[in-house]
């Protein structure tokens, strides 16, 4: 019986039912109309490329705390208030005196951007002699001939701001801070992606020559990733703004992920021309063997992804969705207008027509057969210290260590701390107009060692004098309609667990004095909360992740106990990779180190994926060990092309990139994806032959081949 060109026979066979009568239908519309796809997704990859540059990029990771977070809505009330933000530089200026200062802070402020600058005149009467002046305070602001300005700057003037005081302060003095750092990261990183991306599609393409068998087979897989990822940059125009760091790894890691569901289906049409002699009935065959592999694959990728929208830190929203959605576009452009590309160039495909340059592996197959078990017995060693180890790792959280000591920032960072210490500046502000409880309030935060100056209405002026007889710039830099503010210089570094417990203090003396009435800002209040916020988010978006995918393949593979062990080994990669910062002493930022979990789950599932699919193909006609050298033979290629890759894009981002958090999460890219890959080549045919009993009867309709059948 045929149903639509269909034998049912086929229906039954393929598991499907009708889903499968409507695929092959779509397919075939799409195989009779290949010009007109091609003109719509031409079009739309030209309309992507134009809308990607109206894409607005943040580099201020700050700004992804959560809306209801302490140090956020202190931020957008102190902005209101006082119409500026809070410091946000520090500038030092060296070899000049009290006099000469007094001359940069002037024209420090007269710089396009800068909106205030706080030095040593505005915490003392600088018209007394330095020496009746307290020490402790002078030598915060001026000490060894040296002069520490803290800089307040315009957030949507950062970068003109930033190039403006390098240019008063000239290329010998050094200049730190938030701004500083995000001013850096808006002008450097593009130009560091355009060079990591320049260098990535020419590696593609080598690899490409090597794994396919037509010189036009790599180009062709070339312009449908091109096409797909011009779309989805384009389409970020929806969310109006998104982060460096979405910008950034966006287009790389959509590139790397999606790069062999193209090449999967060229194989699959090449294997169906061999007993289809019409090339889009052809084409139709490959689509429809390939769709539940390549789905498979692919919405897991996209499950790993979205798991990220479900961090309260909004970058991790940012990030899941772009990635999803490059993801999804890429599925989209596989399915469509791939195959309208392939049916177009078929004869320029054969006419380029090559031996293959690979060898087919079959060897490698048997040295994995003969030390798969060991290699599990050593995997099974690792597993539980390397998941130890990738939870006691020692954290950044905030932007202050993004720039390391090898780049021009960390320099300057490390040039003010040698003469300066490590000092941070807060701003709390609380209701205004009681000035003796405000009095208290100077005193009790003063009694911090940490705190080494207040700026404030009481503290440079007094309590008892009326604003009135106040200068309006004096009175507006400190007091509101409704809020008195206070400056407030910290001898604390910019974000660890000394700085931290001070931020729990200054707001527990805020607290005992204006219950649920204060706001407190400042780089290590944005560091403390960005560490409340992210480390809740560890267990909740590992678990998403991990659930859902598992169900993906669950449904998609019809197998109870087959999910179980692609994840845990692809899990176990995760732990490995992520340890090796213990084990190596090394900080790690916790952005890259909550990011990466997802993506690595997401992106190199995929493999394992792969892997498991043809071991059950070939287990139907063969012995579990004998399928496991078939398997090898059939999926290093695809492997070692996908993953290669990845590994590369992650340690080029590693090595280009100055900006910490894009570095470190190249290199948990790279070296995650090696590991994946020898988790899937070396440890899961281990793991496939010991569970087969197991995957064979929690699997539907498994079929196994025995002797004895």
């Amino acid at each position: 019986m045929r149903i639509s060109g269909l034998d049912i026979r086929e229906v039954d066979q393929s598991g499907f039912g009708i889903y499968t009568i409507f695929m092959k239908n779509f397919y075939r519309i799409i195989v009779n109309n290949p010009k007109k796809i091609l003109l719509v997704f031409f079009v739309l990859a030209v309309i992507g490329a134009y809308l990607q540059s109206l894409v607005s990029v943040d580099y201020d990771l700050k700004d992804y705390l959560p809306e209801d977070s302490a140090s956020t809505v202190s931020l957008e009330v102190m902005e209101e208030e006082f119409g500026g933000g809070i410091p946000n530089a520090r500038v030092m200026v060296q070899d000049v005196s009290i006099a000469e200062a007094l001359d940069y802070k002037e024209r420090l402020l007269n710089c396009e951007g800068v909106t205030a600058v706080t030095w040593l005149d505005d915490a003392v009467d600088i018209l007394e002699p330095v020496e009746m002046v307290d020490k402790d305070t002078v030598e915060i602001y001026y000490r060894d001939q040296s002069a520490l300005f803290t800089l307040t700057i315009d957030r949507e003037q950062r970068v003109e701001a930033v190039d403006a005081v390098r240019g008063v302060i000239g290329e010998e003095n050094a200049m730190d801070g938030d701004a500083v750092s995000s001013a850096l990261s808006t002008t450097g990183t593009i130009d560091e992606i355009r060079r990591i991306i320049i260098v990535a599609v020419v590696f593609v393409l080598a690899v490409l020559l090597l794994t396919t068998t037509s010189l036009a087979e790599p180009v062709l897989v070339l312009i449908g990733l091109g096409v797909a990822v011009l779309i989805n940059m384009g389409s970020n125009l929806v969310f109006g703004e998104i982060s460096f760091v979405t910008h950034a790894a966006g287009a790389i890691l959509q590139l790397a992920v999606s790069l062999d569901y193209s090449v999967f289906l060229l194989h699959r049409f090449e294997e169906c021309r061999k007993t289809e002699p019409n090339e889009k009935e052809a084409m139709v065959e490959a689509l429809c063997k390939s769709t539940s592999s390549i789905l498979s694959s692919g919405l897991t990728t996209v499950i790993g992804f979205l798991a990220l929208v479900f961090m309260s830190y909004r970058i991790g929203m940012d990030l899941g969705l772009v990635l999803a959605k490059g993801v999804a576009i890429s599925l989209i452009t596989v399915f469509v207008f791939m195959p309208a590309l392939i049916l177009t160039a078929y004869k320029l495909i054969d006419r380029t027509h090559h031996r293959s340059l690979m060898p087919d592996f079959r060897r490698f197959g048997k040295v994995v057969c003969k030390i798969m078990l060991p290699m599990v017995c050593m995997f099974a060693v690792l597993i539980v210290p390397c998941f130890l180890a990738s939870n006691q790792n020692d954290f950044y959280y905030g932007s202050a260590y993004i720039y390391g000591e090898d780049t021009r920032y960390g320099q300057d960072t490390a040039a003010i701390q040698d003469v300066f210490g490590e000092q941070d500046t807060y701003v709390a502000m609380v209701p205004g107009g009681d000035t003796a409880t405000e009095r208290a309030l100077s005193d009790s935060l003063s009694d911090l060692a940490q705190v080494k100056s207040i700026i404030s209405y009481v503290d440079t002026v007094g309590e008892t004098i009326p604003y009135s007889y106040l200068d309006e710039t004096t009175l507006s830099q400190l007091v509101s309609d409704h809020y008195s503010r206070f400056v407030i210089t910290v001898d604390a570094d910019s974000e660890g667990e000394e700085t931290f417990a001070l931020v729990e203090n200054i707001r527990s003396i805020l607290d005992s004095f204006y219950p649920d009435e204060n706001y407190l800002a400042g780089v290590g209040v944005s560091a403390y909360d960005l560490m409340e916020s992210i480390t809740s988010d560890t267990l909740k978006v590992n678990l998403i992740a991990i659930a859902a995918v598992f169900l993906v393949l669950l449904v998609m593979m019809r197998s109870l106990f087959l999910p179980v062990i692609l994840v845990v080994g692809i899990e176990s990669a995760i732990w490995i990779n992520l340890g090796i910062p213990y084990f190596s002493g090394s900080a790690v930022f916790y952005i890259a180190y909550l990011i990466i979990s997802s993506i690595q789950l997401g992106a190199t599932v995929d493999y394992a994926i792969l892997f498991a699919n043809r071991f059950m193909e070939y287990r139907k006609s063969m012995e579990k060990r004998q399928a496991v050298v078939r398997t090898v033979s059939s999926v290093t290629v695809s492997v070692l092309t996908s993953g290669s890759v990845l590994a590369v894009v992650g340690i080029l981002l590693g090595f280009v990139s100055s900006n910490g958090v894009l570095a470190q999460l190249g290199r948990f890219l790279g070296i995650g994806s090696l590991l994946s890959m020898a988790v899937v080549l070396f440890v899961l045919p281990g793991l496939l032959c010991l569970f087969d009993g197991l995957i064979r009867r929690t699997t539907r309709h498994a079929d196994f081949y025995s002797r004895e059948g």
